[in-house]
This record gives C-alpha cells, structure tokens and sequence, in this order.
C-alpha cells in the first residue's frame, strides 16, 4: 500500500480496521524496511527496494532436498533457487549476495563444487546474462530481474493453450476451477467400525469446526471412500514400463 496520507491518520485507520475483527492484529511501525513473507521492503532515499527476508530462528543453510532425491532433482535446486533470487532482490548486490549464500548451501550439503559452477553458468546461459558470471552489470541484471519477474507462470502457459486450441483441449477434458466451497475428503473403505466413518467424521466436523459464523458452514463435504485392491487386482498381469519395452525392441533389431 502506498499512500501521501500522515502517520495519525493512517493510524487511525488501522486500529477502525482492527476493532472490527478481534482476530486482526495489527502493530503500526516506522521504519525504513519492512519484512513481509520472504520478502524485505526497503526505503533508501525514495526508492523502493526488495530482497530475501531470512528469518534469524530458521537453519541459514537448510536445503529441502536430500541425497534420496533422483539426480534431475538435484540439478534444478541451484537453478530454482537462482530464479528465486533474481526475481524477489531488486538490486544487483542482494542478489549477489543471495547467490554466495547459495553457494554455501550447496557445499554444506555435499554438493560438488564442479557441479555448484556448472549449474549456476547454465542459469545465466538460459536467461542471456552470461556476463552476470563473472561481472557485475547493472543493466544486464535489470534486464534478467523485470524478465523473471514478469514471466509467464506454468498454470496460465496452460490456460492460454486451452483457449487457443479447443479441439487439442476440448471443455470436456479441461480441469475445472477449484471450488473453495467444497472439501472432498478421501478414505479407506472397510468393514466393521470403519464402515461409519463418513457419519462419525461429519459430527466431528459440526462439533469442532461449525461454530456460529465460521466459515466452516459454507462448505459442504464430499466423502470418498477408496476399496482396497482385490485378489483380481494382485493377480492382474500389467504392462511392463515404457523403458523395458523399448530396451527389448532395441535387443531384438540387434538380434536380427
């Protein structure tokens, strides 16, 4: 929010805001930096500012991933994480900053240092800012920055193609919009006390969650119960894997 107003008067606004829901919270602060999210907010002279907020109680070099992971998704931790960067840091410095801290992550998690620089120059190399390797240039990092940030995400690449070509997506196949109002709610099927569960979970849900005016009235509850797999289905002879299939047309024409 960005207002011309004085700070009484947008005081005074915030607590009107506050006495109308006790479970609003709202301390009004000055300062010159702002931390929301992962995100920092920071007023130096008049512009504005953002880089990665890193919260002091939090492990500084925690990775989420661990050595159980497949390879591919050891390859797109630094490439995330840089993409991560160059979109919340603003200013060339916090990102390079963000991305020696980066660094450090992935050398304190056995990440091979060979492995650290080629995937980092990847980065750059995808995005046309090789020179960002090696030097600094403010124009070149704006340029990556605004290019990042304004991207196009996954789910809206999906949509467009949807509505280009309805013969390749027909509505019938199209995902429909999540509809906040329900709640589908998956179980395993068995007989005996189980066999209730849909009736016992809605009392649970009207004793702890409808209460007078809470939002839990307003959504309706789809219970779906999952049968187990029969003996039909243990018995049932699959198709092997793509892969094994394909091996075995590889070792057949060589066999020729």
């Amino acid at each position: 929010m960005t207002t011309n107003e004085s700070y009484d008067i947008i005081t005074a606004v915030l607590q009107q805001a506050q006495k109308q829901d006790v479970n609003i919270k709202i301390n009004p602060i000055m300062s010159n930096s702002v931390n929301f999210l992962d995100i920092t907010t920071t007023n130096t002279n008049g512009q504005l500012t953002t880089s990665i907020y890193h919260k002091p109680t939090a492990d500084p070099y925690y990775l989420l991933y661990k050595s159980d992971h497949p390879h591919t998704i050891h390859r797109n931790i630094p490439y995330t994480a840089l993409v991560r960067a160059a979109r919340l840091c603003s200013n060339l410095h916090d990102f390079h900053r963000e991305r020696l801290r980066i660094h450090v992550s992935l050398l304190l998690n056995n990440y091979r240092p060979h492995f650290i620089s080629n995937h980092f120059q990847r980065f750059f190399q995808v995005h046309k800012a090789d020179i960002l390797y090696k030097y600094f240039d403010e124009n070149t990092y704006s340029q990556l920055h605004r290019q990042l940030l304004y991207q196009t995400s996954k789910r809206e690449l999906e949509e467009q193609a949807m509505k280009k070509d309805p013969v390749l997506f027909p509505p019938v196949l199209q995902q429909r919009p999540w509809n906040q109002r329900l709640m589908y709610i998956r179980h395993r099927y068995k007989t005996g006390y189980i066999s209730k569960f849909s009736k016992i979970f809605r009392g649970w849900w009207k004793k702890h969650y409808q209460s007078p005016g809470s939002e839990a009235n307003r959504i309706q509850l789809r219970l779906i119960p999952l049968t187990n797999r029969s003996l039909q289905n243990y018995l049932l002879r699959k198709k092997p894997r793509k892969s094994i299939l394909t091996k075995m047309d590889i070792d057949i024409e060589h066999a020729i």
